[in-house]
């Protein structure tokens, strides 16, 4: 019988009586936030952790809790420099996990930016498509021979998915008007398109694919660029154009909990290629409710075309 949750389960009981002892993970964005969480919660388990992030020192202080949690549960966790934002970065990041050579039974990309003003990464790339969906589509592709199978790969994507689809012809907004929130939506329905075409290409080796949401949360890092008023603003405005299903903010440990709960806990067939939400699959729904995935989001062609440019924008072939 498999057990169900809610959105307000939380990382420790979703994971509660799993001993992952022997299993190793990858997870990106570990110094803040859910990725603490994550991480924490993981090697809580007996877990092996290996964490990226940005700023190796900010990272050594942050992980104290996840340091504290491997030291008693017979896991352990390490850290890796990443910097999404840059395909350099990117490269040898793999690079170093491959020359290593230390399998992995699943990757949670965790790590993303949100609502940030115009820019570009040092690729040239829209900030947020190339943070959040270009440097995580490199690094997960470069990294599937160290996939043992079984072997999960959890993305995290946003109800914000439900705002816009992506604009393959002008993802860089060379020719549109930047909209940050349209932008933050875009990224986010690719990192879905994502995880259905690589579940397609990989299921058949035992390695699975899924997007999660992780809810509504306010004490992370993703919305530095929000002050709490605007924030709140923007809780505001969804909830005025939803109907039944208002947004209810949860804690970091509600919020991380249905990752480990589509890397762990829940069916590799259930999860592969869909997208879940407060740790259930979530429905096709492409009405103005504030739940479920909107259709073109698990569209196999669109997610086919979407690998296709994503591939001639690092300039890879997978």
């Amino acid at each position: 019988m498999v057990q169900t949750f809610s959105q307000k389960s939380t990382t420790d009981e979703v994971l509660s009586g799993h001993e992952l002892s022997g299993k190793r993970f990858l997870v990106t964005g570990a110094s803040s936030g859910l990725g603490i969480e994550t991480c924490r919660a993981l090697v809580a388990s007996g877990a092996h952790v290996v964490g990226t992030v940005r700023d190796f020192a900010k990272a050594k202080s942050n992980t104290e809790s996840v340091v504290e949690a491997s030291s008693s549960s017979g896991g352990s966790f390490s850290l890796v420099t990443l910097d999404l934002a840059s395909l350099e970065s990117v490269r040898r990041c793999a690079d170093e996990l491959l020359e290593e050579g230390t399998c992995f039974d699943g990757i949670i990309a965790n790590a993303g930016v949100m609502a940030t003003p115009f820019g570009h990464t040092e690729d040239g790339f829209e900030t947020q498509f190339g943070t959040n969906h270009l440097g995580h589509f490199l690094l997960i592709n470069r990294l599937v021979p160290l996939l043992r199978s079984p072997a999960r790969v959890v993305l995290l994507s946003s109800l914000a998915h439900r705002f816009s689809d992506v604009d393959l012809d002008d993802p860089n907004f060379a020719d549109s008007k930047y909209d940050a929130g349209v932008a933050y939506a875009r990224s986010k329905t690719a990192t879905i398109l994502f995880a259905v075409e690589f579940d397609r290409r990989h299921r058949d080796a035992g390695i699975r694919a899924t997007a999660v949401h992780p809810g509504a949360i306010m004490d992370t890092d993703l919305a530095r660029h929000m002050d709490e008023a605007a924030f709140q603003a923007m809780m505001d405005n969804a909830n005025n154009a939803s109907g039944d299903n208002p947004l209810v903010l949860k804690t970091i440990p509600q919020g991380a909990a249905t990752s480990v709960w589509a890397a762990v806990v829940a069916p590799a067939d259930r999860v592969g290629g869909v997208y879940c939400e407060d740790c259930s699959v979530a429905p096709v729904r492409d009405d103005e409710e504030l739940v479920g995935v909107r259709s073109y989001a698990l569209d196999a062609e669109r997610a086919r075309k979407l690998w296709a440019v994503s591939e001639q924008m690092v300039g890879e072939t997978f």
